[in-house]
């Protein structure tokens, strides 16, 4: 019992944390968050360094979505973002 509890506190210290807004023109707003739930959810699902991930508007008349992220790594959110479909959406 005693390793289990360790590996978590070691996980729970190695943690990346991103909080942050994004924002997008206000009339694009509610279908940059629906694409990127379709699209973020499922990958960082997939990915066994995910945390949590959150997508929310903030305030659609601004176009502000607050993003929220934890990764057990870098190496695992390196991983998350570099997948051809974040690169896409956070290109466009």
């Amino acid at each position: 019992m005693m390793n289990s509890l360790n590996q978590l506190q070691d996980d729970a210290r190695t943690a990346v944390i991103i909080a942050g807004r994004v924002f997008v023109p206000a009339e694009d707003v509610e279908t940059f968050v629906a694409e990127a739930r379709a699209t973020s959810y499922p990958l960082a699902a997939a990915n066994p360094g995910n945390v949590m991930i959150s997508f929310c508007v903030e305030d659609a008349a601004t176009g502000t979505v607050t993003v929220l992220e934890q990764w057990a790594s870098q190496e695992a959110l390196d991983r998350h973002v570099a997948t051809p479909e974040v690169t896409a959406l956070l290109t466009k």
